[in-house]
C-alpha cells in the first residue's frame, strides 16, 4: 500500500469491513461470490493492518479526528501499541475464521448464511474502531455497536433457546455499559475535561482517595465484556451460537474488546502510579483472582465441550484483568501479550470443537474416547491450544503467564502468584483428560456414524491457528515489542 499515509490506513481499516458487508449483501443469491467477497475483504484488512504496523513500531501515533461533539468530547482515532496488538490479532484471525466458516456453515446447512457474514463483517469494523479509539467516548460508541452487531450472531439459530441466550447476552452487556461504564466516562470527562487516552493517564491531581477506587470499580464491572464475575453469565449463555460465532466471541472480537478496554483504561486513563495510591484497590485484583480460580473449577465440572471452553475463557480473561490490576510494568506487558496468545490458542480449541461436531455430531467430553485416531489433525491442534492455555512450552501461553508472574513478584503480590500457579494446575486438570481420552483410550464400541476429519477448509483453518500458537512462542518479537511499548510515553 505504497503512498498511503497512516491516517489513510486507519480509514481503510474502518471501512474495508463495511464495504465487505455491503458486497456480501449484494451477493446474497450467489454463495460462491458471497464467500469470495468475505475472504477478499478479510485479506485486504489484514494487509492494511500489517502496512500500519511499522509506523507504530517507529514511534508514530497517527491521529484522526472526525467530529467534536462538545469541548473535550470528540470522536477520534489514535493508533498506539496496545490497539495495534488488538487490531493485528483481529485482522489475522478474520480470514482464517472466514475460511473455517465456509466449511462449517455449508456442511451443517446453517440458515441465513448471508446475514451471518454481514454481521460478522460489521463486528470486525467495530473491533477496528475500538482498537484505534482515541478516547473513551469513541471506545464506548463502538463498544455498543459491537454488542448490537453480534446479537444477531448469538441468536443465529432462531430457536427459543437462542433467543433466551440473546436476551441474557444483550441484557448483561447493555446494562453494565449503560449503568456503570457510561457514568464512569462522564465522571472522567467532568474531572479531567477530556476523555483522551494518554500514556501515564489523565487523572493525576483530579481524583484521589476512595473516589479513585470507586471509579476504577465502575470501569472494571462496567466493561462487562471482560466477564469478571458476577458479570460473566452472558458468555456461557452465548455458546448456543454456531462455532464460528463462538470463536468470534472468545478469540477475535467481543471478549478481547472487554479486556483490551480494561488494560487501556488502566494504562491510559488512570496510569499505574496513580492507581497504586487508591485505598483498597487490591480488592479489584482479588476479584479477578477469584474469577480465574472459580471459573476454572466450574470448567472442570462441564461435560459439554463448548461450555468447558467457555468457562476456560472466563478464567483466562481475568488473567488480563489481573495483570492490569497488579499495577506493575511487567504484569502490564503480560496482560497485553495474553490478549494475543489467548486469542490464537482459544480459537484453535473452538475450531476443534466445531470440527468434532461437524464430523461426528459429538458435543460432550465423555464422547471423545479414541476420536484422536479418527481426527488426528483436529485433536493435535486441540492439544496445542490446550498446551497454550496451560502455559506449557512450546505454546505461546507460556510467555504471557511468565510476564504475569514476574510482575506479581515485582509487586510482591503473592496471592496473584499463587493464583497463577493454582489455575495452571486446574487448566491441566480439565484439558489433559480430553487429550488423554482422544488419543489413548479405546473408542466406544457403538458409533452413531462413521467419520473422519471435518471438511478441508475447517482442518486447514485450525491447523493454521495451531501453527500460529507455536510460532508466537518461537518468534515473539513483534508482539513483545508492542507489549513493552504499552503505556510508555512517546
Amino acid at each position: 500500500m505504497m503512498g498511503l499515509t497512516p491516517n489513510d490506513l486507519i480509514v481503510l481499516a474502518l471501512c474495508i469491513p463495511l464495504f465487505t458487508a455491503a458486497g456480501i449483501f449484494l451477493a446474497d443469491k450467489n454463495p460462491n461470490v458471497r464467500e469470495g467477497i468475505t475472504l477478499v475483504g478479510s485479506v485486504l484488512l489484514f494487509i492494511t493492518i500489517v502496512a500500519l504496523t511499522p509506523h507504530i513500531l517507529d514511534g508514530e501515533r497517527p491521529n484522526l479526528k472526525l467530529i467534536e461533539i462538545l469541548p473535550g468530547l470528540e470522536i477520534s482515532f489514535t493508533v498506539e501499541p496496545l490497539g495495534m496488538i488488538f487490531a493485528l490479532v483481529a485482522a489475522t484471525l478474520w480470514p482464517i475464521n472466514s475460511l473455517y466458516s465456509i466449511g462449517y456453515m455449508r456442511t451443517n446447512n446453517e440458515r441465513k448464511q448471508t446475514r451471518f457474514y454481514i454481521f460478522f463483517a460489521i463486528a470486525l469494523s467495530s473491533v477496528m474502531a475500538i482498537a484505534f479509539a482515541g478516547n473513551l467516548l469513541t471506545l464506548f460508541i463502538f463498544y455498543e455497536v459491537l454488542t448490537l452487531s453480534t446479537y444477531p450472531l448469538v441468536t443465529h439459530a432462531g430457536t427459543e433457546k437462542a433467543r433466551n441466550a440473546g436476551r441474557v447476552y444483550l441484557g448483561i452487556l447493555i446494562s453494565t455499559s449503560i449503568g456503570l461504564l457510561l457514568p464512569a466516562i462522564i465522571w472522567v470527562w467532568y474531572a479531567a475535561g477530556t476523555t483522551d487516552f494518554k500514556a501515564g493517564g489523565i487523572l493525576t491531581g483530579q481524583i484521589s482517595g476512595p473516589l479513585l477506587t470507586l471509579l476504577a470499580a465502575l470501569f472494571i464491572f462496567g466493561i462487562g465484556k471482560a466477564a469478571v464475575m458476577p458479570t460473566h453469565r452472558w458468555l456461557p449463555a452465548a455458546m448456543v451460537a454456531p462455532t464460528p460465532v463462538s470463536a468470534l466471541l472468545h478469540a477475535v472480537a467481543v471478549v478481547k474488546a472487554g479486556v483490551f478496554s480494561v488494560v487501556k483504561v488502566v494504562a491510559y486513563i488512570f496510569g499505574l502510579d496513580l492507581l497504586a495510591t487508591a485505598p483498597g484497590i487490591e480488592w479489584l485484583l482479588y476479584i479477578a483472582c477469584f474469577t480465574v480460580v472459580a471459573a476454572s473449577i466450574v470448567a472442570l465440572q462441564q461435560d459439554n465441550l463448548k461450555k468447558r471452553l467457555a468457562y476456560s475463557t472466563i478464567s483466562q480473561l481475568s488473567y488480563v484483568v489481573m495483570g492490569a490490576m497488579i499495577l506493575a510494568p511487567l504484569s502490564l506487558i503480560g496482560a497485553a501479550l495474553h490478549i494475543a496468545v489467548h486469542a490464537f490458542g482459544k480459537i484453535t480449541l473452538f475450531f476443534a470443537a466445531g470440527s468434532i461436531y461437524t464430523a461426528s455430531k459429538k458435543t460432550n467430553v465423555s464422547q471423545l474416547n479414541g476420536i484422536g485416531r479418527r481426527m488426528p489433525w483436529t485433536m493435535t491442534a486441540f492439544s496445542i491450544g490446550a498446551l497454550s492455555m496451560i502455559a506449557l512450552p512450546p505454546a505461546a501461553g507460556f510467555l504471557s503467564k511468565w510476564y504475569l508472574l514476574l510482575g506479581a513478584s515485582q509487586q510482591q503480590q503473592y496471592i496473584a502468584m499463587a493464583v497463577i500457579v493454582m489455575s495452571t494446575l486446574l487448566n491441566a486438570a480439565y484439558f489433559v483428560p480430553v487429550i488423554y481420552a482422544a488419543f489413548l483410550k479405546t473408542e466406544d464400541p457403538v458409533q452413531e456414524r462413521d467419520h473422519k476429519e471435518a471438511p478441508l477448509p475447517m482442518v486447514v483453518a485450525l491447523t493454521m491457528t495451531a501453527a500460529a500458537t507455536l510460532l508466537l512462542f518461537l518468534f515473539p518479537g513483534l508482539a513483545l515489542e508492542l507489549a513493552k511499548a504499552v503505556g510508555v510515553p512517546v
